[in-house]
């Protein structure tokens, strides 16, 4: 009986779960860098290093707390850190006092992970009336960051800062020059590859949600239905037992 409550429970408050567990997920990357700051290395290096498995970690495609800019360009990492274009090396670089400490992912995944956070709880309360966009439209969400994200992966094959996506003279030429150099080249907040890893990772997890959570909410539902039907049969079935029971008590009285 309380195993089947506890199965109650999960499948009727199974965003709630989500949404506090998730929340902690896409909240520990940024609890690293503060608690940097705060000098309590230990447990910050234990999210940075948890969560190097499911980022590149690149500090200049990384966002950074306490310093003096919120993104800095690839070369500002050779004074304080190793004069190296190694991503190996330069992953493992999580700040100083001067420039602030790296979120523990990249910009990319922050907002991927963020907005998924946030389109599910947009969608919570509006799941009544928004149905699952079809497995074009998820396509369509997806795509951009296929798209963005291969191409950095050719262009780093290169090397880090090398490729054709570092210095995207390619859009340069489609455009005449006709923003500044500071938005064509590199990562940095506002430039054209900025721009795109935030785009297109919003653009993933608001897809992912749209597409997902409906089915995943129609799962949930049915179980709720099923365990409400099977509680309601089982009571019913008690009833009846015990009908039958004072009935014969009943009759062997008489």
């Amino acid at each position: 009986m309380e195993n089947n409550r506890f199965i109650f429970l999960i499948n009727k408050y199974w965003f709630y779960i989500f949404g506090l567990s998730y929340g902690l997920f896409v909240g520990l990357p940024f609890l690293a860098p503060v608690l940097m700051e705060f000098e309590l290395t230990w447990p910050a290096k234990v999210i940075y290093t948890v969560y190097s498995f499911l980022c590149h970690q690149l500090p200049q495609r990384s966002f950074f707390l306490f310093g003096e800019k919120l993104m800095y360009s690839l070369t500002e990492f050779h004074n304080p850190w190793q004069a190296s274009d190694n991503p190996l090396v330069l992953r493992k670089f999580i700040g100083n006092t001067d420039m602030g400490w790296k979120v523990a992912w990249s910009d990319r995944m922050i907002f991927m992970y963020s907005s998924a956070l946030f389109a599910a709880w947009i969608w919570f309360p509006l799941r009544r009336k928004l149905k699952s966009i079809p497995v074009w439209g998820l396509i369509l969400f997806v795509l951009p960051m296929a798209l963005d994200g291969i191409t950095h992966t050719i262009s780093d094959f290169a090397g880090i800062g090398q490729g054709f996506r570092d210095s995207n003279a390619w859009l340069a030429s489609l455009t005449n020059d006709s923003l500044s150099p500071e938005f064509y080249a590199g990562d940095k907040l506002g430039s054209f590859n900025s721009w795109m890893r935030m785009i297109s990772g919003t653009l993933f997890g608001t897809g992912i949600v749209l597409y997902g959570f409906p089915y995943l909410s129609e799962i949930f539902d049915n179980k709720v239905a099923i365990i409400k039907h099977d509680q309601i049969r089982l009571n019913q079935l008690r009833e009846e037992t015990l009908e039958k029971i004072n009935v014969n008590q009943n009759w062997n009285e008489g």
